[in-house]
């Protein structure tokens, strides 16, 4: 009997080790298993697939990424300022503004030529009545009303007449690209040419590229390149008194004029210069231009 307890004392023993081995084997498995499980997180698992504890240390590193637009809050105490660096040629003291280029490109709209300027300072596309009948006599036929809208623009109130609903064609050699607008024709706006607004230079993804060559693309396609009409540089001074007047002169004397449609906007824009410097000429105070 005392060797029997013997050898089961001696058996239990053996047991309590191996199990004792079998729990450090285990272990040693499970770490090697989550080592294997966080080397695979870190380097192929989705970023949807991360777990509860990683979220945190994920968004930390994304608020400091480079490549994402920022915007400081405090505007008031910048910090890391650096100087930017010029790509084009600095032009000389007191001439800055000579360096100015401009938006403007030619669009086919019911197949004729008009002039458009990609303006990203406007709230919306518009164009002035004076110059759509220019290119579109019978406008008023496809006239849309418009209701409870204020327009203004940064010198004094805009007064809407409607919205014409048309296509803009943007030719290109590659292949040219139509694009639906919705214009805002205004009453009192004075540019000769179509304002291309916010609205459908965000909807289309219109991006002006200031590079060497000056270009512009439309639906983030950066192989088809549009190119800016080649304008001489023209310096107009919004608050000298000669351009004042002419305004004057062309909202108020030239209001009910009949000047001929199939003049082409350049031949338009001469006409009024003419008649608006040799004006005593043409008209007198009984007899004012809107008569002719």
């Amino acid at each position: 009997m005392w060797k029997y307890f013997t050898f089961s004392q001696h058996l239990h023993q053996k047991t309590k080790i191996n199990e004792v081995q079998t729990i450090e084997e285990v272990h040693c498995t499970e770490e090697k298993e989550e080592s294997d499980q966080v080397s695979a997180i870190s380097e192929d698992t989705p970023v949807e697939d991360y777990p509860i504890e990683n979220i945190t240390d994920f968004f930390e590193v994304t608020e400091v990424h480079p490549h994402l637009p920022k915007y400081s809050e405090d505007c008031y105490n910048p910090i890391d300022i650096q100087d930017a660096r010029m790509c084009k040629t600095k032009p000389a003291r007191g001439k800055g503004y000579t360096s100015g280029a401009s938006c403007i490109t030619s669009v086919l709209m019911n197949d004729i030529e008009a002039k458009v300027n990609l303006d990203t300072v406007a709230f919306c596309t518009c164009v002035g009545n004076n110059y759509l009948q220019v290119i579109l006599p019978k406008w008023k036929n496809q006239l849309l009303p418009i209701e409870g809208v204020q327009f203004s623009s940064s010198s004094n109130n805009m007064y809407p007449l409607g919205t014409l609903d048309t296509n803009l064609v943007f030719p290109h050699p590659a292949g040219s690209i139509r694009v639906k607008t919705e214009i805002a024709v205004m009453e009192n706006c004075t540019s000769q040419h179509i304002i291309f607004g916010n609205d459908y230079l965000n909807i289309y993804v219109i991006n002006i590229n200031n590079h060497k060559y000056r270009y512009f693309t439309i639906e983030e396609n950066k192989r088809q390149k549009f190119a800016f009409s080649n304008m001489p540089k023209q310096i107009s001074i919004v608050s000298s008194k000669n351009d004042a007047y002419k305004e004057v002169f062309v909202s108020n004397q030239l209001l009910e004029a009949q000047i001929n449609p199939s003049l082409s906007p350049k031949m338009r824009n001469e006409l009024i210069n003419v008649l608006y410097t040799y004006n005593n000429a043409f008209a007198s105070y009984n007899e004012p231009l809107g008569a002719i």
